[in-house]
């Protein structure tokens, strides 16, 4: 049996996680439900896998011929999860974004995980508490699409890829096959984890070829004969037809811009403080690359990589080909970024305790240099996190909301909310018992640290 020292051990090492997943959980379930065109599609192909067993669009019980209504041009993973939802607790959008927010804890979870194997615990605490509380994961965490679900998956098979390139182990990439494969059929943006875990697997320098095979096949296979299952056996299609999607066909019809992508970052995604903590992070890695861990740094790189190949891909495909949908569906095409601007902000916790200790070891000058950089990088830790409980209590209320593509046209994803919470709705109150218990996790990580700083001020006084 779990004795009362063991369990205090595990609830003290847990806490803050824990404390940050109930806190989250109090916050977002006021929100929302959200609600588009995109909700309402998903919602009625969920409702065609109940009715024929496939993800066709069910238009409101009238399909398009006598048999079916439309196949939905969307890989069908994601569809048959919620159709299980809907079996046992019926066929409501509710029903479905309650879930969804289950898998958008889950995702930080996994969050967590990669920080504090990355960069350590406090990382990963922060990591967790800066995703979840980010206002682009809040708004899709309680709408019905299956993009959370597909980001839940990208992360389990990047962690346990990661996992399996640290360990050399073939059954780990063959786990993180299996869910790569779902994460493919849940929907295509999954092959952006690879390009990270490419750049791990080279790190790693793998030298032994029966060993590469070996895992290239057991992560491989996966995908490859579920795709092949799907598209030509169960639905007799082309295995091009997994590339073919509305979303390449409509062209804008406003002039697009460049600023449209860090318009949505800085004022709807993350906000301007989450930005900065990013950029700020960043230079602290590479400036002072000598006082962090090698891997620590590379991992830097890695996410500068993945976040400049997502964002770039992005702004060449909404300006450059001039395609609609990736210019005013941001939200959705770079969602799979929002895990590593996380992790680069949120290990400003390990970067700043590291300067701020490495400065009582320096000389006057350099130690203050040092001192400031470190406090100056836990302030901008703090502040997203701050800035972004407020934004969530706006969201709350709010009964419609737009990601303008430019801040003088009214064109971008837009959400609508049919029973928002009034100004002075108790629920509001509620979630102010969630930042309690999200702060409270914060703290409890921290307190180590914030004891150290304490005494040695006094003892310098």
């Amino acid at each position: 049996m779990l004795g009362k020292h063991n369990f205090r051990e595990l609830l003290s090492k847990y806490y803050p996680l824990l404390a940050i997943l109930i806190g989250v959980l109090i916050v977002s379930l006021p929100m929302g439900p959200y609600e588009t065109l995109d909700t309402q599609l998903e919602f009625n192909t969920t409702k065609g896998v109940l009715r024929w067993g496939y993800p066709y669009l069910d238009r409101f019980g009238e399909p398009s011929n006598a048999s079916y209504g439309d196949l939905f041009n969307v890989p069908p993973l994601g569809f048959y999860t919620q159709a299980i939802v809907f079996k046992v607790s019926g066929a409501a959008i509710a029903n479905g974004v309650f879930l969804i927010t289950l898998f958008g804890l889950a995702s930080a979870v996994v969050v967590y995980k990669l920080g504090e194997e990355v960069y350590g615990k406090s990382t990963g605490v922060f990591a967790a508490a800066l995703f979840a509380l980010a206002p682009w994961q809040l708004i899709l965490t309680r709408a019905f699409l299956i993009d959370v679900q597909c980001l839940l998956l990208s992360l389990l098979y990047f962690y346990f890829g990661f996992l399996a390139i640290r360990k050399d182990s073939v059954k780990l990439a063959a786990v993180a096959g299996v869910f790569f494969a779902a994460a493919f059929l849940t929907k295509q943006y999954a092959v952006f984890m690879l390009i990270p875990l490419l750049l791990l697997y080279v790190y790693q320098r793998p030298r032994n070829v029966k060993q590469i095979i070996k895992q290239l096949a057991a992560f491989s296979l996966p995908a490859v004969f579920s795709t092949l299952l799907w598209y030509q056996v169960i639905m007799g299609k082309e295995i091009l037809y997994l590339l073919i999607h509305n979303d390449f066909k409509d062209l804008n019809t406003v002039i697009p811009t460049y600023s449209f992508l860090s318009d949505f970052l800085i004022n709807y995604g993350l906000g301007v403080f989450f930005v900065v903590a990013v950029v700020f992070s960043f230079v602290v890695g590479f400036v002072f690359w000598r006082k962090i861990p090698k891997d620590s740094v590379f991992f830097d790189f890695v996410c500068l990589v993945t976040l400049f190949f997502i964002l770039g891909l992005e702004l060449y495909m909404a300006v450059n080909l001039n395609l609609k949908a990736p210019y005013t569906s941001a939200v959705k095409y770079v969602y799979q970024s929002l895990p590593f601007f996380s992790l680069v902000a949120a290990s400003l916790a390990t970067k700043s305790a590291l300067l701020i200790r490495e400065a009582k070891q320096s000389n006057k000058a350099k130690g203050a240099m040092l001192l400031l950089v470190g406090f100056v990088g836990l302030i901008l830790l703090v502040s997203p996190i701050i800035a972004n409980m407020n934004t969530s209590r706006a969201l709350a209320s709010a009964s419609y909301l737009i990601f303008r593509v430019q801040p003088n046209l009214d064109v971008g994803y837009s959400f609508y909310v049919t029973n928002p919470l009034s100004s002075g709705d108790p629920l509001l109150l509620v979630q102010l018992v969630g930042f309690g218990f999200i702060l409270s996790g914060l703290i409890w990580q921290s307190r180590h640290f914030l004891i150290e700083l304490f005494r040695s001020r006094l003892l310098k006084n």
